[in-house]
């Protein structure tokens, strides 16, 4: 830690006491309320007495320091003015001084005062960027560049000069002044946040040669969140905050808008509800936490956050902005675009409302009038990803599909690891018949991280629009495995039922059935799933009838086999045994008792069998004409049976089944005794 912050804090409070002095007597608010909120979160660390005392004498001293004794009372005049905001009276008191810090007033106020009738003048249907808005900071230009060759500016007077510069959209000058400025004034912190936007990737941001200040780290951590490198930025705030700066409001702030920018939405509610306790009437950033609850359905505390901010200041851009947030969570949306509309009035360069006033009109299917305020905002900040996907949408609602992958484009560029931007384009390229090119978005929107979790049913949609059931299949499967990540219900029900026909196609009714069950829960897919399971019950009856009708073929077969193998052995049984035997008197009068062991048993299994096949004609028609058939045989086997003498051979087979009678009753062979 000490490698990356190398100064004492004590000395970092001086220099904060010093830059609060110095832009405070010209008239840089923004910087000086940036300075003392630094300053007063190191409001525990002590200066030593004798440089405490020296401390205090050189402050008084920096007061009046850069201003003419004889130029004390326009100086004092033309301050009072620009502290009203009456900046041509504040420039024209001060017009004729020659010290540093009058004569950077009278050009701050010049600037000042055309820069309040430009937007004084820009209404909500104005373009910001329009040269005749311009054209009043020609001749400011003129005169500071004359001042500049001369060698005249200062470090804040060359700051003034890229700002200008910057205005003009003359950005590559622009930036040579301001990294000018910053070396020789590192304590400016609005010439870091007029840097910061033409900063366009890491590479450059990491060549800047801005000197060895500890105010880098600041900056360097600001611009990685306007280039959405959000780790990056985090890491610096978080070893900024054990160096020292723990108590910093502005760090608390930069955190929580981190977490933001991560959607981590619960530690950024919970850093902003911090940061409100500890400072209850700051503005500053609310409008970022009014989206935070926005997101989070949280409409009590929206209520409770617009209330507070109208108690606070009605005319701060940023309460308009959470009064608008509340009604757009209410569905009111033409009231939520009056409100954004004038926090535009009293700021045409507030990129928020420009937004949220495009989603509004999104709402509205205003697509020409949220088109507007998307390109406003893009004006503002072209590195506002929000801006450029809404550009996107819009465009794709109108069905002009290379406008919207234009615009889809530029907002991955600004989000590369967004799976929202990669989702969008894979739809896009899937619209223009670019499936190989929608493939890729897709599947790389799953490994950067699918933040809305449909991805892989876009994925597994295209695979089956283009005939490859099998990986749609599979894809499907992996987009169903996590039902709760699943945040369209409908798409994931429709990859339910997709599989369930899929399965029942294939056989596999036990799968089909699974799916298919899961399809019950929603109303739209309830119908389709009850139709497809009464499909599953009759396969699976019509397979197990089939099953059964060959079990009682193959026994009735065997049964018949059986009776006539018997019959076609008895003559040759007779001829083996003695002609002649005496039946007694008790075999003719009925069976006998002691019928044989393996008649028992024979007769034990047809009765198994037919037991275990209850009602099997009424199941299968082949399978009651063939019992039929068997039965008639048994019967056809008795009656030639009752015919016979009962003195019979003894060669007769003991083994012969009984076979039912049409009168229900049975019949058994007696046994007879062998002299």
């Amino acid at each position: 830690m000490q490698e990356f912050f190398s100064v004492l804090l004590p000395d970092v409070k001086k220099e904060l006491r010093r830059g609060i002095v110095e832009c405070s007597k010209r008239g840089l608010l923004h910087t000086t309320k940036w300075l003392a909120e630094m300053h007063h979160g190191l409001n525990d660390v002590q200066i030593d007495g004798e440089e405490a005392t020296e401390e205090d004498r050189t402050f008084s001293e920096c007061q009046l320091e850069g201003i003419a004794p004889a130029e004390y009372s326009d100086y004092f005049l033309a301050k009072s003015y620009y502290d009203v905001r009456e900046y041509d009276r504040a420039a024209h008191a001060v017009r004729n001084c020659e010290s540093s810090v009058p004569r950077f007033l009278h050009f701050y106020s010049t600037y000042m005062a055309r820069e309040k009738r430009r937007l004084d003048s820009t209404t909500d249907q104005a373009n910001l960027n329009e040269p005749n808005q311009m054209r009043d900071l020609a001749d400011l230009l003129s005169t500071l560049r004359t001042e500049y060759g001369k060698s005249r500016l200062d470090g804040y007077g060359i700051y003034l000069y890229g700002v200008v510069l910057k205005a003009l959209n003359l950005n590559q000058a622009a930036e040579q002044m301001l990294i000018h400025a910053i070396r020789l004034v590192p304590m400016l912190w609005s010439a870091y946040l007029e840097l910061s936007p033409l900063i366009m990737e890491k590479k450059k941001l990491l060549s800047l040669q801005l000197g060895g200040h500890w105010m880098r780290h600041f900056f360097m951590a600001h611009t990685y969140l306007e280039l959405y490198l959000n780790d990056d930025g985090l890491k610096i705030y978080e070893d900024l905050q054990t160096s020292g700066f723990s108590k910093s409001i502005y760090l608390i702030a930069q955190m929580a808008l981190v977490y933001h920018n991560k959607r981590d939405v619960d530690k950024a509610i919970e850093l902003y509800q911090a940061l409100l306790e500890s400072d209850p009437y700051r503005l500053d950033n609310v409008d970022t936490y009014s989206n935070l609850l926005f997101v989070k359905e949280m409409k009590t505390e929206m209520a409770q956050l617009a209330h507070k901010a109208v108690s606070i200041n009605k005319y701060r851009p940023e309460t308009c902005c959470v009064i608008g947030n509340y009604y757009s969570i209410r569905c009111d949306h033409q009231v939520a675009i009056s409100y954004f509309q004038r926090a535009l009035k009293l700021n045409p360069k507030y990129l928020a409302a420009w937004t949220l006033m495009g989603h509004e009109f999104m709402e509205l299917k205003n697509t020409n009038a949220a088109i507007q305020s998307y390109r406003k905002a893009v004006e503002v900040n072209k590195r506002d990803y929000r801006a450029w996907y809404g550009l996107g949408q819009a465009y794709e609602i109108i069905k002009m599909h290379y406008y919207s992958l234009y615009y889809f484009k530029i907002a991955h560029q600004l989000r590369p690891y967004d799976s929202r931007m990669l989702v969008a384009l894979g739809e896009t390229y899937e619209k223009l018949d670019k499936c190989e090119n929608a493939v890729k978005c897709y599947w790389k929107a799953i490994d950067v991280g699918d933040i809305e979790g449909i991805a892989m049913y876009k994925l597994a949609s295209l695979h089956e629009k283009l005939g490859d059931h099998e990986t749609a299949v599979h894809c499907y499967i992996m987009y169903c495995e996590d039902e709760r990540a699943a945040t369209d219900k409908q798409s994931l029900y429709q990859g339910f039922i997709t599989l369930a026909n899929y399965y029942e196609k294939k056989a596999d009714y036990e799968r089909a059935a699974y799916y298919a069950y899961k399809c019950l829960d929603s109303d739209d897919r309830k119908t389709e799933a009850k139709a497809l399971l009464k499909t599953i019950d009759w396969k699976r009856s019509a397979e197990w009838k089939k099953g059964k009708s060959k079990t009682a073929t193959t026994v009735a077969n065997a049964e018949t086999s059986s009776e006539d193998e018997m019959e076609w052995e008895h003559p040759d049984v007779r001829s083996r045994v003695p002609t002649t035997t005496t039946t007694t008197t008790a075999d003719v009068a009925g069976p006998s008792t002691s019928t044989s062991s393996a008649t028992r048993s024979g007769r034990s299994l047809a009765e198994g069998l037919r037991r275990s096949q209850p009602n099997r004609s009424s199941l299968n028609p082949g399978a009651s004409s063939t019992a039929t058939n068997t039965t008639s045989s048994a019967t056809e086997v008795s009656n030639a049976a009752d015919e016979t003498p009962r003195t019979s051979s003894a060669g007769e087979n003991p083994n012969a089944e009984q076979q039912p009678s049409d009168d229900g009753s049975s019949m058994e062979i007696s046994s007879v005794s062998i002299d």
